[in-house]
């Protein structure tokens, strides 16, 4: 299915909408569906769910507004849905001072459950000017976009994950006991 008629962007503004994306499973449906529409059982054997499973967590982000029916067919009598995301990108809000990130969170788990020879990992720790601060984040959305124009559904997931952050002083979150 094209996605030319999507909306560029789908901004997560209720608390319904930001539960649907807070969890785990909902957020590797939607990577599952980010280049290509699926059926509930395609949905359960990309993420390796039960068919009722996925069904459930589908419905909550239909729900939500996140994913949409796109296509039906008949097959044997069933009617067969074809979901896909409301949008080509999806935008969290800010989760505010000392509010976990969801969308990094979601990034470490896949990353730990990813295999260890198809990694790559790297912290660096730089000391920048603001606007050497600001040229390196430009530049990392630039690799980002141009990339992610490069995707073929037909090649296996890969997955880009970047924060380029001042941490807290003295090393620790705000708000965290000492």
């Amino acid at each position: 299915m094209p996605t030319d008629d999507l909306p560029e962007t789908f901004h997560v503004t209720t608390g319904e909408q930001l539960r649907a994306v807070s969890n785990l499973t909902r957020h590797r449906i939607m990577a599952a569906l980010r280049f290509e529409p699926a059926t509930i059982t395609q949905i359960a054997a990309k993420v390796g769910l039960a068919k009722g499973s996925s069904s459930y967590h589908v419905r909550l982000l239909e729900r939500a507004g996140l994913v949409k029916v796109v296509r039906t067919r008949k097959v044997r009598g069933v009617t067969e849905r074809y979901y896909a995301l409301a949008a080509r990108s999806i935008s969290l809000p800010d989760p505010g001072e000392g509010g976990p990130d969801v969308l990094m969170r979601h990034a470490l788990a896949d990353l730990e459950a990813s295999p260890r020879k198809e990694r790559h990992v790297r912290m660096a720790h730089l000391r920048l000017t603001a606007e050497q601060f600001t040229q390196l984040a430009a530049r990392l959305q630039a690799l980002a976009d141009e990339y992610q124009k490069l995707s073929d559904p037909s090649l296996p997931d890969a997955s880009l994950v970047f924060a380029l952050f001042h941490p807290a002083p003295g090393g620790q979150a705000e708000g965290s006991a000492r």
